[in-house]
């Protein structure tokens, strides 16, 4: 067995029900194989389990009662229990290893093990064709198999991101969000026609999933996604263009940093701070003036992603008159960890009393940015 053991199992004894043509007769031959008497047998088949509470407790009990109990659920209504069946295929290999007599009679009736992680990605994608809940499922599941490198998941999963119109949104957008595990250049035609729907609800992942792909044809259109009218899109086009790292970008994402909605400005200052250069600077320290926010935190992780370039700048707003200004420098400085900070971190933090506009002191501000440098040396000091 592989270390897919238990999936192996699982998946054996979901199986071994649906693959016979006449499950009572199959319930009946597995009965046998276990080697109890057979009048036992015949009073399981019959349904009367009662009649099987005196019988002795073995190994062999265990798989007897079980397939007793699927064999009585298929008599009484025609369903099969999944519950049941998954527990068959495991109990009835221990029940071989620890009774090598019962082996060979058990494997006649239960037929053989499936052929590890093939046979397990073989079930998931034909599971692909079910109802959403067990497609999403059979998702997860093709997903688990190509972060090990699974060929067959890996191209079961290149068939849902290929064409967005035949799939459910939930199911396509569930592989998109994972599309490094299995995606390369053949999806970008499909993915482009994706991204040009801009009405499809899940075209925030196809703009994602260009980017994690690299796929360069996609800067324009995710560039339009900038005006979308739902903010969810927006905020992906910024996350997008930032992994692109798309300096074309930077005016149409300056122009997000005032978005109505402030996930979007976050995720655009971010972008902007992942871009770098002049322009994406200058706009980042435009937004920081002009809004006065001290609860901007986006805009100062952005700033302060530039590093030392940056640093002198930000320990001169520390002396502005602007309390909200010289709180959103506190932070910035912290975020940069620069060895040229902390003096001027620990002055603000203890002397600097006056209060931002929402209430709260630069002292605090100064503090927080401390904590944040000090951290920050701290994991660099320790890789």
């Amino acid at each position: 067995m592989t270390d897919h053991r238990d999936d192996v199992l699982r998946l054996w004894g979901r199986r071994l029900y649906e693959r016979q043509g006449e499950p009572l007769a199959w319930a009946e031959a597995v009965l046998e194989a276990t080697g109890r008497p057979s009048a036992a047998v015949t009073a399981a088949m019959s349904g009367r389990l009662d009649a099987l509470a005196d019988s002795p407790s073995d190994r062999a009990w265990l798989l007897f009662r079980t397939v007793a109990k699927l064999a009585a659920n298929l008599r009484g209504d025609g369903r099969y229990d999944a519950d049941v069946g998954t527990r068959i295929g495991p109990l009835a290999l221990r029940l071989g290893e620890h009774e090598p007599p019962l082996a060979g009679p058990l494997g006649d009736a239960l037929g053989h093990l499936p052929d590890g992680p093939a046979s397990l990605v073989t079930v998931h994608t034909a599971e692909l064709s079910c109802n959403r809940t067990i497609r999403l499922r059979a998702v997860d599941a093709l997903l688990e198999w190509a972060e090990l490198g699974h060929p067959q998941a890996r191209a079961a999963l290149s068939g849902i991101a290929s064409d967005h119109r035949t799939q459910d949104v939930t199911v396509w957008s569930k592989a998109l969000n994972r599309i490094a595990l299995f995606g390369d250049a053949s999806l970008e035609p499909g993915l482009l026609r994706a991204l040009a729907d801009t009405g499809h609800r899940g075209v925030r992942w196809s703009a994602l999933a260009c980017a994690e792909l690299g796929f360069h044809r996609a800067v324009p259109l995710i560039t339009a996604l900038l005006e979308h009218p739902d903010p969810m899109v927006r905020e992906g086009a910024c996350e997008a263009l930032g992994l692109f790292e798309e300096p074309a970008a930077v005016p149409a994402l300056t122009a997000r940093l005032n978005d109505e909605t402030d996930w979007v400005r976050s995720r655009a200052a971010l972008a902007l701070g992942r871009i770098g250069g002049d322009r994406a600077l200058a706009g980042l320290w435009q937004a920081m003036m002009e809004r006065r926010n001290p609860k901007a935190n986006h805009l100062a992780s952005a700033i302060a992603a530039f590093g030392p370039p940056v640093v002198d700048d930000l320990i001169a707003l520390t002396t502005d008159p602007d309390p909200d200004l010289r709180a959103l420098a506190c932070r910035a400085l912290g975020s940069t960890a620069d060895e040229r900070s902390l003096p001027v971190l620990e002055r603000l933090a203890a002397h600097d009393l006056a209060r931002t506009t929402l209430g709260g002191l630069v002292a605090t501000a100064a503090k927080q940015g401390l904590r944040t440098a000090h951290r920050i040396r701290a994991r660099t000091a320790s890789t």
